[in-house]
């Protein structure tokens, strides 16, 4: 292959993945939000992490990029939480963050019965995002 088609064939899988939604690199748990959802697993006895993201935030992508690097760290979150995302573009103005009062996308959330356990907003610091995760599953394993 010549340099001018490897720079092609390169750029234009760049591309490609720049158009897949972020959820495309998320752990294979990470559940996308349907209403009734969340309160399933509540419901359950489950603790659930809530990401309230949207696929054009870069700082919901950089939460994403640590969620799921301590995810890959640490088997014992995915056996014991449950990842919930929430497209902010789709529920926004929806009843699943109105009534938590998020403020914002790029909001996380532990939830466990009918508690808030911890919530991070617009935060990207990995020790925070791994404390708050931390949390989840402390309650989960009590």
């Amino acid at each position: 292959m010549n340099r001018r088609q490897f720079i092609i064939s390169t750029s234009a899988l760049a591309g490609t993945a720049a158009l897949l939604p972020s959820t495309a690199f998320a752990g294979a748990s990470m559940q996308a939000y349907t209403p009734g959802l969340i309160q399933k697993h509540l419901s359950a006895g489950r603790t659930v992490f809530v990401d309230y993201a949207a696929s054009w935030c870069s700082t919901c992508a950089r939460q994403e990029r640590i969620i799921s690097a301590l995810r890959s760290a640490n088997p014992a979150y995915d056996e014991a939480l449950e990842f919930v995302r929430v497209d902010w573009d789709d529920y926004a103005n929806h009843e699943v963050t109105k009534s938590r009062r998020i403020p914002r996308r790029s909001t996380l959330l532990v939830l466990k019965g009918d508690q808030e356990l911890g919530r991070i907003v617009a935060g990207t610091q990995e020790a925070e995002i791994k404390a708050l995760m931390d949390t989840g599953l402390q309650a989960a394993t009590s």
